[in-house]
């Protein structure tokens, strides 16, 4: 095979990848898409005379750069800058996984090969699920978003589980078209493929019983203000006057909960003084007319440093002061009680809203583009918070924007006593593009992941209610204004995933790490190789 070869192998595996992808794509494609990368590393391993170890990485990187350019293109909408530093930075890693694997196979037998490259690719997806440079947007579990009924036994794996079975059953292929056929390879196959498909289905009757029969009105606003203009032109008590309107065309005496979007409120909110708020006083006159109704909304706020209180690493100093303070992208839960309830996302884009390792680059602050008008990294806080009805009759989670992307953080919403999830986000930054239709499709394995209702308020496209089941009901059009009106389920019941997390994603970590080590005894000739 000459080196052309594994170029065009490569750039096969990073089509196949692309067109499986959804919302557009057809997912089984996905269960071969590795094969052609595995066909080069292959060859490679096979031919070390004739072929270098960075052919490897050369290739694999131009695989991942087409699936990431093909699939996440519509960053640019946000920020050009932003776009390219997260397709080359993903497509990066992604190689140096596939290097890693080759390195490793290399010193510690090919025997090995499918237990390191499913732990080191597990480990890498598990990894950037983390706090600092955080883009788990192309893990491999998230691919079936778009075929949920394949997929109902995330509630026991999350998408983790997802991501194991794409990388067996392509190395299974792989295994099959590299050696001699047999009836056990076939059969081994065929049960990876279908034993999962069997269980969704069996989980789909369990989840019936599982939840609780009786009704609770919500409803959802769309109030679609363009995030890039009229979000920071108009004034904030006419685009409050728009979203109230859309609320009381579906609201009633027994509707429980009114759901707004990120951000919705844009005036200048002072923590300490939330109940002075012009925003906060024209809601509670709104909600004097519906005694058992409660408000979930976005809001920009921001809290001052009492003299001599910690400052925290994303304190900002005021100009004209010596004087510090914390601005964050908060939910706040209003109700008719004088209790304002109010939490502060913590999951943040990187770049756009947090400087990746701030601790480091603390001085780049001021390079920040966040989305909402200040620049410099946002304030966060260290656990989930759930709005509590004053009647302590429900709970829900409310998730913001980009932190329904990581399955494990939400559980942490379900564990403290959510009965429902409410996702509040802001698509318009990314246009009419795959990228508000892929935001929505993962809120649809939260879910499943937790057997719960998500309700989702997006400033534009797409508004709608998910099912625990994942199916998607009365979604709105995007960039037109819009209010919905349904009925939920609140549950209490904890599924497998939501009680133990992302175990897989640690139990490959673990695996990766030992792998590692052992490689390393054999590099250093402290142990022989098997």
């Amino acid at each position: 095979m000459k080196k052309y070869h594994l170029y065009l192998l490569s750039i096969l595996s990073g089509l196949l990848l692309a067109f499986a992808w959804f919302p557009h794509g057809w997912v089984p494609l996905l269960f071969i898409a590795f094969v052609p990368l595995l066909f080069v590393e292959y060859t490679v391993y096979t031919n070390q005379d004739k072929f270098k170890t960075k052919t490897v990485f050369f290739t694999s990187f131009i695989a991942f750069f087409i699936w990431n350019i093909l699939t996440t293109w519509w960053l640019k909408n946000a920020s050009w800058e932003g776009a390219v530093m997260a397709v080359c930075l993903n497509s990066l890693f992604m190689s140096l996984v596939f290097l890693f694997f080759h390195k490793i196979k290399k010193r510690i037998g090919v025997k090995w090969s499918p237990l390191i490259i499913i732990s080191i690719w597990i480990t890498f997806e598990f990894l950037y699920h983390g706090d600092q440079l955080t883009w788990p947007w192309l893990t491999l579990g998230n691919a079936f978003a778009d075929s949920v009924s394949l997929i109902q036994w995330y509630e026991y794996t999350g998408v983790f589980g997802g991501s194991l079975w794409v990388l067996i059953i392509n190395y299974l292929i792989f295994s099959c078209l590299t050696s001699a056929f047999t009836k056990k390879k076939i059969i081994g196959l065929a049960l990876f493929i279908l034993v999962p498909i069997g269980i969704s289905i069996l989980s789909t009757f369990n989840v019936a019983t599982f939840l609780p029969k009786e009704q609770h009105k919500i409803v959802i606003v769309q109030p679609n203000i363009d995030p890039y203009n009229e979000k920071f032109s108009g004034s904030y008590e006419q685009q409050l006057d728009k979203m109230l309107k859309l609320a009381s065309e579906k609201v009633d005496s027994t509707t429980e909960y009114v759901i707004l979007p990120e951000t919705a409120l844009i005036e200048d909110i002072w923590e300490d003084e939330l109940e002075q708020s012009s925003s906060v006083i024209t809601i509670k006159k709104f909600l004097n007319n519906f005694p058992k109704l409660k408000m979930v909304i976005g809001a920009s706020t921001a809290k001052t440093f009492r003299p001599g209180e910690k400052l925290s690493p994303t304190a900002r100093k005021f100009y004209n002061a010596d004087a510090y303070y914390d601005a964050y992208n908060t939910a706040l839960q209003i109700d008719n009680s004088n209790n304002i309830q109010q939490y502060h996302k913590s999951k943040l884009v990187p770049g756009v809203e947090q400087m990746p390792f701030q601790f480091i680059f603390k001085h780049l602050d001021k390079f920040i583009l966040e989305m909402g008008g200040t620049s410099g990294s946002l304030g966060t806080q260290s656990q989930r918070t759930v709005f509590t009805a004053s009647d302590n009759e429900s709970v829900v989670a409310p998730v913001i924007c980009y932190e329904s992307v990581y399955g494990e953080y939400v559980t942490d919403y379900i564990k403290k006593g959510a009965d429902f999830i409410a996702v509040i986000t802001n698509d318009g930054w990314w246009g009419n593009t795959p990228g508000h239709v892929q935001h929505l499709k993962l809120s649809r394995l939260r879910a499943i992941e937790n057997r719960r209702w998500v309700v989702r308020s997006a400033n534009t496209g797409i508004s709608c209610f998910i099912s625990p089941y994942g199916d998607v009901s009365q979604a709105t059009e995007y960039w037109v204004p819009a209010s919905i009106s349904g009925t939920i389920e609140f549950n209490s019941k904890i599924t497998f995933y939501t009680r133990f997390g992302d175990y897989i994603g640690r139990i490959a970590m673990y695996a990766a790490f030992l792998l590692i080590i052992y490689s390393w005894l054999i590099r250093f000739k402290i142990i022989k190789k098997a």
